[in-house]
């Protein structure tokens, strides 16, 4: 499919310009004569390369999107002329692009939902299967402002998880520099100054941070190498299903860190599920859905094996309770929901407070971090200066 600018004049002679994603000119003509314009120009647009990294489409464009277009279905406009509007408007090409060709698909008889499956990376199961739910239900618009409602949430969620990361990887790049410099620039000071000094026993710790300080400026490939070495391992170990689960279990152990995470993804699996069943999506196919957008492998697992029990006619919460993965509040609360038949308001109000908790988490996570990351920063610093310094100490006590 390719994109074809056209210029045509309308019925009251007024011209008009734009785009349409198109098999070819003929059918851009056909299109325009049906509206019932006069055909000046049709071109075809040449193509551009272009180098993205993902989608090129960022979650709040999606949540942006997602809000204008539930807005604009809400006031009766129609599909493609609401999808139209918003690929014109919107800042981003590459999303304008990709909504061009979205109505292109509605226009040639596709469903909406089908012509959104065709961009997976922009558009996950999740958004899919709701926009079909709404589509069968004839509740698109309700369903658009649920998705909108969940998109801002969760951009909120990884805003939280990236700031609270933020510090401390500064931290560690700046302890990092610091250390390089004084290997590289201080150190070697105060070896020739010690050389010079003659040739007295140095303290043993003196002794190992100069063989440091030596060996990273004489052989620094083999520490680089050895950091490459080390991330391509613990990248290629991530991308295997047996890998990712150690790393992700691995996680959920870290002492602080690990019960912020679990939260983080009770508060996702919560919000999704929730959001999924009120809209009408089937309890096996939401669980699905949710498996594969957790984020973690061993939730994942958790959730999957819970719905091989479900599919066998059991309940809910007796099979999350087996997993192992969500705490037991969680599950006696979809428990209540499950006997009151209103599983779709207890997960709300569970990610809410989930959501809540994971606020006051990672506030408490930042704060503690700061001060490890500074004490930590002072011993590597502080000890590598004392080491340096220690035959200088021992110069002057043995001249008292």
């Amino acid at each position: 499919m390719a994109k074809f600018q056209w210029e045509a004049t309308t019925r009251t002679g007024e011209t008009r310009k734009g785009a349409m994603e198109a098999e070819s000119a003929e059918i851009v003509e056909n299109r325009l004569r049906g509206d019932g314009m006069t055909i000046k120009r049709v071109k075809k647009e040449p193509k551009q390369i272009t180098i993205t990294i993902g989608s090129g489409v960022s979650a709040k464009d999606l949540q942006i999107f997602t809000r204008q277009l539930a807005t604009m279905i809400d006031a009766g406009l129609p599909l493609v002329q609401c999808l139209d509007i918003l690929a014109n408007q919107t800042p981003n090409k590459i999303f304008a692009r990709i909504l061009s060709q979205v109505k292109s698909s509605v226009e040639q008889g596709a469903t909406f939902s089908d012509s959104l499956r065709k961009h997976p990376k922009v558009f996950d199961d999740l958004y899919v299967n709701l926009v079909a739910a709404g589509e069968v239900g004839g509740i698109l618009d309700t369903i658009l402002n649920r998705l909108a409602i969940y998109i801002e949430k969760n951009v909120k969620l990884k805003g939280q998880i990236k700031s609270a990361m933020f510090y401390p990887i500064g931290i560690l790049v700046v302890a990092m520099g610091v250390i390089a410099v004084m290997l590289v620039k201080v150190i070697p000071t105060f070896e020739a100054m010690y050389k010079d000094m003659g040739n007295a026993e140095l303290p043993a710790a003196t002794q190992v941070v100069i063989a440091i300080s030596n060996g990273f400026i004489n052989k620094w490939y083999l520490y680089f190498g050895g950091l490459v070495g080390t991330i391509t391992a613990l990248v290629m170990m991530r991308r295997t299903e047996r890998g990712k689960e150690i790393f992700d279990r691995a996680m959920l152990r870290i002492p602080v860190i690990g019960p912020t995470l679990r939260k983080i993804v009770v508060a996702r699996f919560t919000r999704t599920l929730g959001t999924l069943l009120s809209s009408g999506v089937p309890i096996l196919d939401a669980l699905d859905i949710c498996a594969r957008t957790s984020g973690n492998m061993v939730v994942q697992k958790g959730i999957m094996g819970a719905r091989a029990k479900i599919s066998e006619g059991h309940d809910m919460a007796g099979p999350l309770a087996d997993s192992r993965v969500f705490p037991a509040m969680v599950v006696q609360m979809i428990g209540v929901g499950e006997q009151t038949g209103a599983m779709d308001q207890m997960l709300g109000k569970i990610a809410d407070f989930y959501e809540e908790e994971v606020d006051a988490a990672v506030s408490a996570l930042t704060s503690l971090i700061e001060p490890i990351m500074m004490a930590f920063l002072g011993i590597v610093v502080g000890g590598l200066i004392i080491a340096m310094y220690l035959p200088i100490f021992k110069l002057a006590g043995n001249i008292n």
